[in-house]
């Protein structure tokens, strides 16, 4: 067969490539057999340097998932057509492999064609077989069924697994930043699987070998280990995943990679996979990993925004429209308290006189160090900063003799500070007694306390030092 005509007859990139296949059956050596000029010119290769039969791997980084899919498209004698981000290139590229005939028992071609973009295609996304399209608008539509967002992950996962038919899977989140992971899903065909099993993702060792997944995959879009004699290639290279995956008794594993604004915030993997299926695996993997990190990358958006309007940013304590909303849901009854609950305002005193005589930055300085007093001594609870010198502390779950000697732990630790000086009003009840009533009253004996202490201490009073 003339496959110079073959890839020189089409108006773009094309190349013909042999597959060897192995006397055991296993993919040997792929080989470029022709390639047009447009092909040539997207691989940086001058038409007079190009040697027909030379191994892909003399003009592309070679990848185990490309020549995975090369060797399942002449071996089952199907089209393969997917649509892929790929790191290396940072662009999406949309492959077509068709097989051809072959003479030969022991080798088989395919014509190899793509189009290379920057930016995806919503077309191309949705561009699937039926069967692929249905799995992975199955999948994603459970995202928006529930309005728990983890119930919502838990189920796609769940999803994710039967459909790869996967004795497990995961969805790691990661902050390259703090160099940590954490579990945001986990699904198990196996019962006696608990949450030991996954303890190893925590470790501060398995944050390194998740450093590396992106180098694995850069050069294509995932990472796929397809059997027990792959998984020993990495026995030397990445000893401690090696052993981690031992562990669980893994064998083979699929890995995508969930890319958001401009970067990787997780993973999605499945262990002990039917890679008899892999082609149609990937394909609804594909889809799916790219619907799933935009859905977690706009809930890790909300969360920041929610964490920012209820966050003090000077002490890290919650804010005044934190607590207003607390109240408002308390109030309304969509909140229960569950019970008795206590109520304390504390004023830092002394603040403005620090503030003039040392500077806001000193008065800032001080205002953190009450903050972290205060989360001292009611670690657990809610604690609000609700304005300049002021805080609010809502006790929960403690009687009203647990409850006074918290107040009275405070003061104790107050009074033996060098700096930090607090007037504070308590009130204590059960949910009779509406929170509201509850503040007015702590907030009025936080007064009395504060002026007892202005009139034992005149120095600090500011007014009494100006008149």
């Amino acid at each position: 067969m003339d496959y110079d005509l073959i890839v020189n007859g089409l108006n773009k990139i094309a190349s013909v490539l042999s597959v060897q296949m192995n006397p055991d059956g296993s993919c040997g050596e792929i080989c470029v057999e022709a390639a047009n000029d447009i092909y040539l010119e997207s691989v940086h290769v001058k038409r007079e340097d190009f040697v027909p039969g030379k191994p892909y791997s003399c003009y592309v980084p070679p990848t185990r998932n490309y020549e995975d899919m090369s060797y399942r498209c002449v071996k089952e004698n199907r089209l393969v057509h997917f649509y892929i981000h790929v790191g290396l290139y940072n662009a999406w590229m949309e492959v077509y492999m068709l097989p051809l005939k072959s003479e030969e028992a022991d080798k088989g071609y395919y014509l190899f064609s793509y189009d290379m973009k920057a930016g995806p295609e919503a077309e191309k996304l949705a561009d699937l077989e039926p069967e692929i399209a249905m799995k992975v608008l199955q999948i994603t539509m459970k995202l928006r069924e529930s309005a728990d967002f983890n119930e919502g992950v838990d189920s796609v996962l769940h999803d994710i697994r039967l459909n790869c038919e996967a004795e497990r899977c995961c969805i790691l989140l990661t902050d390259f930043k703090e160099k940590q992971c954490s579990v945001l899903s986990a699904d198990a065909s196996v019962e006696e699987t608990s949450d030991e099993d996954l303890k190893f993702l925590q470790e501060e060792t398995f944050f390194h070998i998740v450093e590396s997944w992106d180098k694995l995959i850069e050069k294509s879009n995932c990472y796929i280990i397809h059997d027990k004699n792959e998984l020993e290639t990495i026995k030397e290279s990445n000893p401690v995943w090696y052993d981690s995956l031992k562990k669980i008794d893994a064998y083979s594993m699929v890995i995508y990679p969930l890319k958001a604004n401009g970067g990787t915030i997780g993973y999605v993997w499945a262990i002990n996979f039917n890679s008899d299926n892999t082609l149609r695996i990937k394909s609804i993997l594909e889809i799916t990993a790219f619907l799933l990190a935009s859905e977690i990358a706009n809930q890790q958006l909300l969360k920041k925004m929610k964490l920012l309007s209820d966050t003090d940013l000077l002490t890290g304590l919650l804010n005044r429209n934190a607590m207003n909303n607390r109240v408002t849901d308390i109030v309304t009854g969509e909140v229960k308290l569950g019970g008795k609950y206590g109520v304390i305002f504390v004023d830092l005193n002394g603040l403005k006189t620090v503030n003039d005589r040392d500077g806001h930055p000193a008065g800032d300085r001080l205002l953190k160090g009450t903050a972290n007093l205060l989360k001292e001594c009611f670690a657990d609870q809610e604690i609000y900063r609700v304005g300049g010198d002021e805080f609010l502390i809502l006790v929960t779950g403690c009687s009203e003799e647990e409850f006074n000697a918290l107040a009275d732990k405070l003061k104790k630790a107050s009074e033996g500070s060098k700096d930090i000086r607090v007037a504070l009003g308590t009130c204590f009840g059960d949910e009779s007694l509406d929170i509201r009533t509850a503040m007015h009253l702590a907030d009025e004996r936080m007064y009395k306390d504060k002026g007892e202490f202005y009139r034992t201490h005149p120095e600090f009073n500011r007014r009494s030092r100006e008149s």
